[in-house]
């Protein structure tokens, strides 16, 4: 058994709680410490990883340097903690039946009958402690995906009751997260859903060690022993985790609550210091005070969910605290979008960015925002299918190519100035195969990619099937749109600009996805500040 200390973070009463904030925060504070920390998901759906999930059903499929697809949360981890994920650091149901599966079809289990318990537990447990077992870790935090008392979340309540019993009671930390609701019309907090909530977690054999509690209202000491009381929680351990108006503030609000000491009292482990956080309070303090304000159009056809396009909405609050202005985002549904009506979208932007996504649907309003972004001389940004788009738009419209497109949106176009990358023609299974991962990047001098990075050499995470049409190349760069960004090894194109534009950059990898609190992507960071350039030249 490794040496680890392991925390398990279970939600109940309602999803959508944040657990993923709060073992983030928690994390975070204890990294803050000096101790080392990483955090992983357990997702109980039977999918084997969100890659093929609709962006509407799960919100944004996030990626690691190791090209695993996985849950959004793992970017809140990255974003908090400043250490990348792996494929390690997500498992699913249908992992872990797969793994089993594979196998008994090997012969492992000698003829046994193949059981939940023991042998989906067991696996589960292995994932469990596989990260702790690396020697790299001194904390491992696991977030349990789902509510306590779900059909699917059973087997991992399960396996992390047989673990705290194995871990032993120094080693192990149950955390519950649940909410005391607000009756209007009573005037008062209700615990009685956390009272409900704890005891289906106590049906399955677990006693939470720590309660945290999301509220719209502080809690009184009066609720706090009442739930300590009925909870079978010492008072102490009762955490309010009060609505925040970002969730970075959550780490210092749990911080004020002492759920780090808390933890590491249950750990028995000596504090080494006090959490170094002055980085981020500086970050807080930008964002909470900008001095100067700027609209940027998002222009994507996930809009309506926020959380399709997560990463870049956090870039975005990254790098406007380290420009320390506020950026206000317009959401902008690019199936709504008509070369008509677009200046009633696009009017008074001081930058645009074409989001990524697949599929036909709403391509042609993302190329009129592109093409108005050129010749508006509007700061530009295109991410993965943004990029096309501004490649699709360019060859139509400067380089005159009729009907130009991308071969996923018109197989037959007679001009595939997008197409399918030659590794993926022989595909037939969807999940897991498309070009995922972080890959080299060679950028050229004297571009504005290289004035941004400030490296020839740099390494960015992708996800995508279709790329630049390679055969095209001399064309767009004698018209002024040059390829400035190219994989070493494949020659496969990563960056298009224009050269006679005050910042068009498109990039075929996502630079989102490497965006932190500490790190804010250089990218975003330029961006915005061509945007304020923009705004007030127009003044």
């Amino acid at each position: 058994m490794s040496k680890a200390k392991y925390i398990f973070v279970t939600g109940g009463v309602t999803s959508s709680l944040g657990k993923g904030i709060v073992a983030a925060s928690l994390g975070k504070l204890l990294q803050a410490r000096g101790f080392s920390v990483t955090i992983q998901k357990f997702d109980p759906y039977i999918n084997i990883d969100p890659g093929t999930l609709n962006p509407y059903e799960h919100g944004e499929c996030y990626v690691t340097d190791d090209g695993a697809e996985t849950d959004l949360d793992l970017g809140h981890y990255e974003r908090f903690l400043n250490i990348p994920t792996s494929q390690e650091n997500n498992i699913t149901t249908g992992r872990i039946y797969h793994n089993v599966i594979q196998r008994e079809r090997a012969g492992d289990f000698l003829g046994k009958t193949v059981q939940v318990v023991p042998h989906i537990t067991d696996e589960i447990k292995n994932n469990f402690y596989k990260l702790g077992e690396t020697g790299k870790y001194e904390i491992v935090i696991t977030e349990i995906g789902g509510c306590v008392g779900d059909i699917e979340s059973l087997p991992f309540i399960e396996a992390v009751r047989q673990a705290r019993f194995e871990l032993g009671p120094n080693n192990a930390v149950a955390i519950h997260l649940t909410l005391i609701p607000y009756l209007k019309a009573a005037g008062e907090l209700k615990t009685k859903p956390t009272q409900h909530s704890v005891k289906e977690l106590l049906e399955a054999g677990i006693q939470p060690d720590v309660l945290v509690c999301r509220t719209e209202h502080s809690l009184s000491h009066e609720i706090r022993s009442k739930l300590a009381l009925f909870c079978n929680v010492p008072i102490a351990n009762v955490i309010e985790s009060i609505d925040a108006d970002t969730i970075y503030d959550v780490p210092l609000l749990m911080r004020k609550e002492k759920l780090d000491e808390r933890v590491l009292s249950k750990f028995k482990l000596k504090h080494k210091h006090e959490p170094k956080i002055d980085l981020w309070k500086e970050f807080l303090g930008k964002l909470k005070n900008p001095t100067r304000e700027v609209s940027i159009a998002l222009v994507g056809k996930y809009v309506e969910l926020k959380d399709a396009y997560k990463s870049i909405a956090e870039a975005f609050t990254h790098a406007a605290a380290e420009n320390e202005c506020k950026v206000n985002v317009k959401w902008i549904q690019s199936e709504e979008i008509t070369a008509e009506n677009i200046d009633r979208y696009l009017k008074g932007m001081s930058g645009v960015l074409v989001a990524p996504g697949f599929g036909e649907r709403g391509i042609e309003g993302k190329i009129e925002a592109v093409k108005y972004a050129r010749e508006n001389k509007i700061p530009f940004f295109g991410i993965c299918l943004g990029l096309q788009c501004a490649v699709i738009e360019f060859a139509r419209n400067v380089l005159h190519l009729e009907n130009a497109n991308s071969t996923e949106m018109n197989k037959d176009t007679d001009h595939p100035v997008i197409d399918l990358m030659e590794d993926q023609k022989s595909v037939k299974n969807y999940g897991g195969t498309m070009r995922l991962g972080a890959y080299d990047c060679q950028i050229k001098k004297g571009s504005k990619a290289y004035s941004t990075y400030g490296h020839t050499r740099i390494q960015e995470r992708h996800r995508h099937r279709y790329e630049f049409n390679d055969s095209y190349r001399t064309r767009f760069e004698e018209a002024g749109m040059i390829a400035t960004g190219t994989n070493p090894d494949t020659g496969l194109v990563e960056i298009m600009e224009i050269n006679d534009h005050p910042w068009f950059i498109g990039t075929q990898y996502h630079p989102e996805l490497k965006s932190t609190v500490l790190n804010p992507h250089p990218l975003f960071v330029r961006f915005i500040k061509a945007a304020l350039v923009h705004q007030n030249e127009v003044k």
